[in-house]
Formats: structure tokens, sequence, C-alpha cells
């Protein structure tokens, strides 16, 4: 008797595999950056004994990670800080400390006086699409689903045409066009 590859083994489970990925991510890039900040830790164990041992090691990192590792999307600050509104002050001291460096030597600083990180405006995981409406019309606009609801669920049917109109544009164009229409089946 001889066995089948898993390839067909699947097949035959009616598993089928696939190799693309879903349109819109559901990997959390903050998740995915603060894991790799974990693992990539020197006291990370390459075996944890127990899940003792692993809650105590991830009580010890999240606190490192919130209250002492400096973040550069955030202006190099930690987390707490910009939790409890910290961060303002702590802005402003560096930026006092700055101006008292440039006063000093100027010589050092080239182009001009330096200035602190700033804090980001917003920070998205996956930023919502903002729906233009007006009463006039109704229907949306290119690349854009149509909108719904308040509280309803809203989607992209393509989600390549935010990126690219003008791709989108062109492939409707060709699409309409009798000749290439017939092309297109073809191939």
């Amino acid at each position: 008797m001889t066995s089948k590859p898993v390839a067909f083994l699947m097949a035959d489970l009616g598993v089928t595999k696939t190799h693309s990925r879903p349109y819109v991510s559901d990997d959390n890039p903050y998740s995915e950056s603060q894991f790799r900040t974990m693992k990539y830790r020197p006291d990370f164990p390459d075996r944890f004994g127990s899940i003792q041992h692993s809650r105590i090691h991830s009580q010890c990192f999240f606190s490192w990670y919130n209250e002492d590792h400096r973040h550069c999307g955030i202006g190099m600050l930690t987390p707490a800080m910009v939790h409890y509104g910290q961060a303002g002050e702590i802005i402003q001291k560096r930026q006092f400390v700055l101006d008292a460096a440039y006063l000093a030597h100027p010589e050092r600083f080239v182009r001009s006086s330096p200035k602190p990180l700033s804090l980001p405006k917003e920070v998205w995981i996956n930023k919502p699409i903002e729906f233009h409406e007006s009463k006039s019309s109704a229907t949306p606009k290119q690349g854009q689903s149509e909108s719904r609801p308040h509280g309803s669920s809203s989607f992209i049917r393509d989600p390549g045409a935010l990126f690219f109109p003008q791709i989108l544009e062109r492939s409707q164009e060709r699409t309409k066009d009798p000749k290439n229409a017939s092309q297109i089946k073809s191939a």
C-alpha cells in the first residue's frame, strides 16, 4: 500500500488550499510589532517551562513595554506617557533642552534649530472610509462602496479601487468597449 501526497489527501477530504490573502487584512500591525519586540528581547526564552512561566514573563514584558520602552512612532515617548497626558509637557521640556543646546553651540546644528519628535495626529489600524454624500446625488463616488445607514456594515467591493483608481477606470472602459470585451473573453 502506498500513501498519497498530502495535497491529494486534502483534496479528497474537500480541503482546498489557497495562497491568497484576504482583501482587508485582519492582521494588527501594532500587535505584530509588539510581538516582534517581545520575541527579539534578550530575556525572551527559547521555551517556556510552564504556563506560569509564560505569564510571569509576559507581565514583566508588558510592564517594560508600556512604562519604559520609548517608541519611535509616538515621538520617543512611552505609551504610558501618552496615555496619561504627559506627552505635551515632556515635548515642551525637550524643546527647552534643545533650545539651550542650540544657543550654546549653534555650529553643531547645520540647518536650523532642532525640534523634538512630535506625536502623530491620528493612528489607525484600518482607517474607515469617509463617505461624502450630497442631497442631490445619492450615488457613491468612483472607487467607493455605497454608503449605508449609521450602524450597518459597509464594505468595498474592489479594494484596489481605493489605491489605484486610474487602473479601475481603465479596466472599466476596456470592458465597456465591444472590441475589447471580445478580446478579454478570449484571453
